[in-house]
């Protein structure tokens, strides 16, 4: 079985080939009103289906960028506060050891 049509004679080359997979509507002259109410009924139930779920990826989309941009702001919030507590950490580790050399030097006074 071939996958794709080839050309057997010269002449097709000429032909557009590209109508072979498009598909025909076909109106039956017997086609009856009731048929075409129908017909009318069923595209527009189909219409709002696909509305239906438009409309949920739509809010599901919104919802993502939402947590998003919530998330976002969560990790700016937490970068600013760590740099806080390493500044504060900092201020005490110098503190602590300022207080240590005063300790030595109380503790050398208290030895003479």
């Amino acid at each position: 079985m071939k996958d794709k049509r080839t050309y057997n004679k010269l002449k097709e080359h000429g032909e557009d080939m590209t109508h072979e997979n498009e598909s025909k509507i076909t109106i039956d002259p017997n086609f009856k009103k009731e048929s075409e109410s129908d017909l009318i009924a069923s595209l527009t139930e189909q219409y709002r289906i696909e509305l239906h779920q438009y409309k949920e990826r739509e809010s599901l989309h919104l919802r993502t960028e939402n947590q998003l941009k919530a998330t976002k702001q969560i990790v700016i919030e937490m970068a600013s506060t760590i740099r806080e507590l390493k500044t504060q950490n900092d201020n005490f580790q110098a503190e602590i050891a300022r207080l240590r050399e005063e300790i030595q030097l109380l503790e050398m006074q208290i030895k003479k």
